[in-house]
């Protein structure tokens, strides 16, 4: 990939965002057609207890873009291989959820958050410390809402697919990842559980341990006292609570990664791009299957044609991305094979309340896409004086 050149209005806008306080650095990446079209690194990945300016190659928690670039796509390469049924009960699968209520949820519900399930829980306290108890501990839960009745963003419901994936395979959702996605596209920076040995081309997360899911526990009244929480910087492994516990690899969070090899596992959603699926899977990525319902969700994505989605205004409704927790997002337009990255790390030497950057979102990809489309009229114009030229000199 070449070394791209960065948007001077993308740039200011985040710049002014670090200057704000919002988060301490931020790194994007747009391309289109496989390539970088623009692209920059401000501010600081770690702050805090040293410095470490941000850069292209900074490694950053992708959070839950792991739901979509690493669950997602192997749910897909499942669905191809017929080892996944997307509309099957999920207790043909996973036993713990043969029971009333329960039973009537399929795999097609999980992937687009309509399966009833809650949005969160400390399934570290509530599974007493034991992994294998998690999916009983989901399955006990009652449900937000009837299976199919509307969208729930659930890290329980990607919780149970990428336990429903290591069911399905028989070995651990790392290995899964590994075989069917990390080597078959030569990925070098993107992995679960980071060695020591990169953890200083990694973005720094939560200062302070777990003190956001500290407060929410005590919010949503869960005991909390003997929680073995962590209390100081967390830094070169992941922060989501729930995917520490189940071992730092987890259906809904857990993935690192740098921006241009997320580039490489976003291009695998656009058909004239893709090495992983078949091109007319691809569709799945850009279809509403939660038509009438509060939020428009394809496979996996949720889509621009959602209210008030972080895809801003020039983005087509078809366009489908995601975002994650830890200050990440990830937005593709797969018509025009375009992608828009988004690396912050905004929990990061930062107290609490950790910022809303979701405007700021908007305004990015209104940016880039504006900066794509003034990028391609100059080429075009550039071409055409070119051609003149020839043919004037012909």
């Amino acid at each position: 990939m070449n070394e791209a050149i960065r948007a001077e209005q993308l740039t200011a806008l985040l710049a002014g965002r670090i200057t704000a306080g919002d988060f301490p650095s931020a790194v994007y990446l747009i391309a289109e057609g496989g390539s970088a079209v623009f692209a920059d690194a401000l501010g600081d990945a770690v702050r805090e207890p040293v410095r470490h300016a941000a850069t292209l190659d900074t490694i950053y928690d992708l959070a839950s873009l792991t739901k979509p670039l690493v669950t997602g796509l192997l749910c897909a390469r499942c669905i191809e291989s017929g080892e996944l049924q997307l509309d099957a009960p999920i207790s043909v699968y996973l036993h713990e959820f043969a029971r009333a209520g329960l039973s009537e949820i399929t795999p097609r519900q999980l992937l687009t958050h309509t399966s009833g399930l809650a949005a969160w829980l400390p399934l570290y306290l509530l599974a007493r410390d034991r992994r294998d108890n998690v999916l009983q501990v989901i399955a006990e839960q009652p449900l937000a809402s009837a299976p199919g009745e509307r969208v729930i963003y659930s890290d329980l419901g990607f919780i149970t697919l990428g336990l429903l994936l290591e069911r399905i395979s028989g070995v651990s959702l790392s290995e899964i990842a590994a075989r069917e996605i990390f080597r078959p596209l030569e990925l070098q920076r993107t992995f679960f559980n980071p060695a020591r040995s990169v953890r200083e081309s990694l973005a720094a997360c939560e200062s302070a341990g777990n003190a956001y899911e500290r407060e929410l526990c005590r919010e949503l009244q869960h005991e909390s006292a003997a929680a073995a929480w962590r209390l100081d910087l967390i830094w070169g492994e992941v922060h989501d609570g729930n995917a520490y516990f189940l071992g730092g690899v987890a259906g809904h969070a857990g993935l690192f990664a740098d921006a241009r090899e997320t580039l490489r596992l976003a291009e695998q959603f656009i058909a004239t791009r893709t090495q992983l699926l078949h091109a007319d899977t691809c569709a799945l990525f850009r279809t509403n299957m939660t038509a009438m319902l509060n939020e428009a969700r394809a496979l996996a994505w949720q889509l621009a044609a959602t209210p008030d989605s972080t895809a801003g205004p020039l983005l087509p409704r078809d366009a489908f991305g995601h975002l994650g927790f830890s200050g990440t997002s990830c937005w593709i337009d797969a018509a025009r094979a375009r992608v828009f990255i988004l690396l912050t790390n905004r929990t990061h030497a930062r107290p609490l309340p950790f910022a809303n950057i979701n405007s700021t979102r908007r305004a990015f990809h209104t940016l880039a896409v504006q900066a794509l489309e003034q990028q391609s009229t100059l080429n075009s114009t550039g071409n055409i004086e070119h051609e003149a030229h020839e043919a004037h000199d012909g």
